[in-house]
């Protein structure tokens, strides 16, 4: 699960969930198996090879106002349950969550 911002967040705040509820009552569940907030996208390197040249650039590669600010490892049953967790997190609201299996 990524944890990412948003430029239209939810404007009221007042039902924002708790993240520290949240976190406590998924551990507690055992369906998240780590987690973890990243560093700002200005601390980014990014690595690419081209024709065998090493070419790096600070910060993010991609252009876009929404960054990756996190992530949870979740395991669900399905794809509803994992919906059900994504929906009760803070930046489902404040933000955008995307849910994706490993290959």
């Amino acid at each position: 699960m990524f944890v990412c911002t948003d430029t239209e967040p939810e404007t009221d705040e007042s039902q924002l969930p708790d993240i520290d509820v949240w976190v406590a009552e998924n551990d507690a569940a055992g369906r998240r198996l780590q987690g973890n907030v990243l560093a700002s996208p200005a601390a980014a390197t990014t690595v690419r090879v081209r024709g065998g040249e090493l070419l790096l650039s600070d910060g993010p590669f991609a252009e876009t106002k929404e960054v990756i600010v996190g992530y949870d490892i979740l395991e669900c049953a399905d794809l509803d349950e994992a919906i059900e967790v994504a929906r009760a997190h803070p930046m489902a609201w404040s933000g955008r969550v995307e849910l994706r299996p490993f290959a």
